[in-house]
C-alpha cells in the first residue's frame, strides 16, 4: 500500500482523513494546526490521530524545515494535502517520490483561487464541482485526476452544500486511493489559459448592502451561513450576525427606502431591500422597531 503524508486543519480534512484510516490507508503521518486565526471551520486534527498512532506535527508554515524533517524521516510515497491555506512549495512537493494531490470543490480549469464554496453560492451559481488534483507550485493548477459534478439548489446554504460536496468526495477519494494502490490512476492536464481565479474575501464581503437586490441578499446570507462567520448588518453603529433569510417578492413597497424596517412580527424582522423584501429568520438578536432603518 501507498504511504501516505496527510496534510491539513479543516473540517473537510477531517472528514477525508477519517475516511482513509477505516479504509484502511497507510496514513504514516499527519501536519496541521493546533489552532488557526482564519479557518472558521478549524478542526484539529491531533485527537484523530493519537486514537489511531498516527505520528503528527503542528505547524504555522507548512514550508519550513520541521516540515521537510518529518517528512524524509517517514519516508512517505505521496502527499494528500486537503484543507490548508497556503501553497506548497516545490522543494515540499518534490520530497514525495510519487508527488502530492489537493482537493478542491470548484469545477477547475474554472474558479481557482480562495473561497469556492462562499464564492459559488454568492454568485448564485447553479452548479460546481469536487475535483482532485496534483498539486504544484501554483493555485489549483495542476492535472486533474478525480471530478464530479453537482448541482446547487436554491435551498442550498454553506452547510447543506458543504455535505454535498463531502458525500460526493469521500467516494472520490475512495477511488483514487485504490488506483494509487493499482497504478491505474489517470491524470488529465489542465488548460492553463481556460478558466478564472477567485479572489481572498474580506470583512467588508460579508456586509449586507440594503441596495441590493433580495436574491443577491439571499445569496450572500446563504454563502456565509454556518460554518462559516456569518453576513452582517449595521444598525446604530453595531454589526450584528444574519444566518439565514427568506426572500419576499413583492411590488407593494417599491416607494419605500431600502434598508427600512417594513415589520417586526414573531422574532421575524421584514427588510426593504433594492427590489423586494428579506425576512431575517435566524440572526443575531437586537431591538429594532417598525420604521427604523438598516445600514
Amino acid at each position: 500500500m501507498k504511504k501516505i503524508i496527510f496534510i491539513g486543519c479543516v473540517e473537510s480534512s477531517y472528514i477525508f482523513l477519517n475516511e482513509l484510516i477505516k479504509n484502511k490507508a497507510e496514513i504514516v503521518g499527519v501536519i496541521t494546526k493546533s489552532k488557526s486565526n482564519f479557518n472558521s471551520d478549524f478542526m484539529d486534527l491531533s485527537p484523530l490521530c493519537k486514537d489511531n498512532s498516527i505520528p503528527y506535527i503542528f505547524v504555522d508554515n507548512v514550508n519550513d524545515d520541521e516540515t521537510v524533517k518529518f517528512i524524509k524521516n517517514l519516508k512517505p510515497d505521496i502527499g494528500f494535502c486537503f484543507g490548508w491555506s497556503q501553497l506548497v512549495k516545490k522543494n515540499i512537493i518534490d520530497l514525495f517520490p510519487e508527488g502530492m494531490l489537493g482537493f478542491h470543490p470548484a469545477e477547475l480549469p474554472n474558479n481557482r483561487g480562495r473561497h469556492p464554496l462562499i464564492w459559488a453560492l454568492v454568485l448564485g451559481l447553479d452548479k460546481t464541482a469536487s475535483t482532485f488534483f496534483q498539486l504544484d507550485e501554483h493555485a489549483d493548477s495542476g492535472n486533474i485526476v478525480s471530478q464530479k459534478k453537482l448541482s446547487i439548489d436554491y435551498e442550498d446554504d454553506a452547510r447543506t452544500l458543504y455535505d454535498k460536496i463531502m458525500n460526493v468526495a469521500i467516494e472520490q477519494l475512495k477511488e483514487i486511493y485504490k488506483n494509487l494502490n493499482e497504478k491505474s490512476l489517470i491524470s488529465i492536464e489542465q488548460d492553463k489559459n481556460a478558466g478564472n481565479s477567485w479572489r481572498k474575501r474580506s470583512k467588508i464581503d460579508g456586509q449586507i448592502d440594503w441596495r441590493m437586490s433580495s436574491r443577491a441578499i439571499y445569496n450572500l446570507v446563504r454563502a456565509l451561513t454556518r460554518p462559516y462567520v456569518g453576513a452582517h448588518t449595521v444598525f446604530k453603529g453595531n454589526e450584528y450576525k444574519i444566518w439565514k433569510v427568506q426572500e419576499i417578492v413583492t411590488n407593494d413597497y417599491k416607494n419605500i427606502e431600502y434598508g427600512k424596517i417594513i415589520s417586526v412580527k414573531n422574532n421575524y424582522i421584514d427588510v426593504k431591500t433594492g427590489d423586494n423584501l428579506i425576512r431575517l429568520i435566524d440572526y443575531e438578536k437586537f431591538e429594532v422597531k417598525e420604521g427604523e432603518y438598516l445600514l
